[in-house]
């Protein structure tokens, strides 16, 4: 039996910001049960719903030294779907309204967190063989494993794992403050250690001390490598490109399923979908106070509307891409800037742009069910859940060829009546605007055509199960 401890800062259902909460909460309940032993240890946030909070169990608590301090560190549990999770409680770095405060805060909060992780296993008796780490809160993990730990027996010959879900997030500070609130060794503050460009990150600690390092797709991996994209690590991501792995993330196909979601207006399968999905776009477009019409070519954006997601390509173009026969609705909240630009399309296009500057859960569900193509732009793309779930309801990806955009989306190919969207590679608005209207005039000239996308979409497979088909394989090679 392969035991197996993932360490994150946030996990659905108990707490979330974005994709991470996602792979940390549904990844370990994939694992046969009979092979794999895997649990979740992550901070216990008074934010966490009380719903949740009153169902744990208390076992222990006992104090820790870090830095120059000691430390309360208490052990709640609960079992969740099968799954043991573990939550490290004290108030004094845990009592916020949210999982984050400002970054000198958060740096020492998990700087405590990545300790007291470790600090708990032999307490609860569990000894992994892997520990499976996320993105720079638990980036001093692997560091603390190889340094202050390695003459424990207990902890001797555990590997590690990091996965970095966005690279743009390192936690970075100086060097003084995190070997104070870190109480790590100085021989580890050092340009191949932690330093970094005279700080120090605790992100790039996780990546040098971890035995393997994975992020969530193939082509973000070959990405981070190079200058454009590596965030200033790409000589340490290129330098351990033999233990790079790239494995793209899944989504929860019982959760995003059109044959049984109760938040869309009618159910569909691949069988019905031509009649069902078109009575979907025509609530669909009631609701989000549009004119009704089946002609109309929706087209959705469900993103945080911050720069990465390349809405500044968007701006460039919308005035072209809002031609006749074009509705434009967009779901998220984000930067003012771009807040304020949707709602100033809306504003001079009203029967054709629908801002909904909010996020809800249920009304992305009614758009992957009713719009007639997605669109992802992004600028950059670690994995992108988006597109993922468009392809799920038959809804059409158009994106941009970089990291888990490229790796799931299938160009389509008129001559071979292939690929599941449509796709531009360079970051250019015009090239973004052709695409689109090639996709439009698929839709409007070839309808055959449009409804093969549409079930090869619907057909391809990026469940959870996949991923964790590649998971299990990383854990035999560790």
């Amino acid at each position: 039996m392969k035991k197996v401890a993932y360490i994150a800062s946030e996990c659905v259902p108990f707490i979330k910001t974005g994709g991470l909460a996602d792979v940390v909460g549904t990844l370990p309940k994939m694992f046969n049960k009979n092979e794999y032993d895997v649990r979740i240890i992550i901070p216990n946030y008074l934010c966490i719903p009380h719903k949740y909070r009153e169902k744990m169990k208390y076992l222990t608590n006992f104090q820790m030294d870090i830095g120059w301090r000691q430390q309360y560190v208490g052990i709640m549990y609960m079992e969740y779907e099968g799954v043991p999770v573990y939550f490290i409680d004290n108030e004094y770095y845990f009592n916020g309204f949210g999982p984050y405060g400002d970054v000198k805060w958060d740096i020492e909060k998990f700087s405590f967190f990545s300790k007291a992780a470790l600090s708990i296993l032999p307490v609860i008796n569990f000894r992994p063989d892997i520990i499976h780490c996320h993105d720079w809160q638990s980036g001093l993990v692997p560091v603390y494993l190889k340094t202050l730990f390695a003459g424990n027996p207990f902890f001797q010959g555990i590997k590690s794992i990091m996965t970095i879900h966005n690279l743009k997030f390192q936690g970075n500070w100086d060097i003084d403050t995190i070997k104070a609130y870190s109480g790590l060794p100085a021989y580890v503050f050092t340009p191949d250690k932690l330093e970094f460009k005279k700080d120090a990150s605790m992100l790039k600690g996780g990546l040098v001390y971890a035995d393997k390092i994975t992020t969530v797709s193939n082509t973000y991996a070959g990405e981070i490598q190079t200058q454009e994209y590596g965030e200033g690590l790409e000589g340490l991501l290129s330098a351990r490109h033999h233990d790079l792995w790239g494995i793209v993330n899944g989504i929860d196909y019982d959760i995003y399923n059109p044959a049984k979601d109760p938040m869309i207006y009618k159910n569909y399968t691949i069988k019905n979908y031509k009649k069902n999905k078109a009575e979907n776009k025509r609530k669909m477009q009631e609701e989000f106070g549009l004119p009704v019409d089946d002609k109309q070519f929706v087209i959705g954006i469900i993103s945080r509307l911050t720069d990465q997601k390349g809405l500044d390509l968007v701006d460039r173009v919308m005035n072209e891409i809002c031609q006749d026969g074009v509705q434009f609705i967009v779901l998220g909240t984000g930067d003012h800037h771009y807040e304020d630009m949707f709602r100033y399309y809306q504003g001079i296009h009203p029967y054709k742009v629908s801002a909904n500057i909010y996020y809800s859960d249920e009304r992305s569900h009614k758009m992957y069910a009713g719009c007639d193509v997605m669109l992802v732009p992004s600028r950059f793309e670690p994995c992108g859940l988006t597109q993922l779930m468009a392809l799920r309801y038959g809804t059409v990806p158009v994106v941009r060829e970089t990291g888990g955009l490229k790796d799931t989306v299938e160009p389509y190919n008129e001559f071979e009546k292939t690929g599941t969207g449509f796709s531009f590679r360079n970051y250019n608005a015009h090239e973004m605007l052709n695409t689109i209207n090639y996709a439009k005039e698929v839709y409007y000239n070839d309808k055959e055509s449009w409804y093969g996308i549409m079930e090869r979409a619907m057909n391809a497979d990026y469940s959870w199960q996949k991923s964790a088909e590649k998971y299990q394989e990383l854990y035999e090679y560790v």
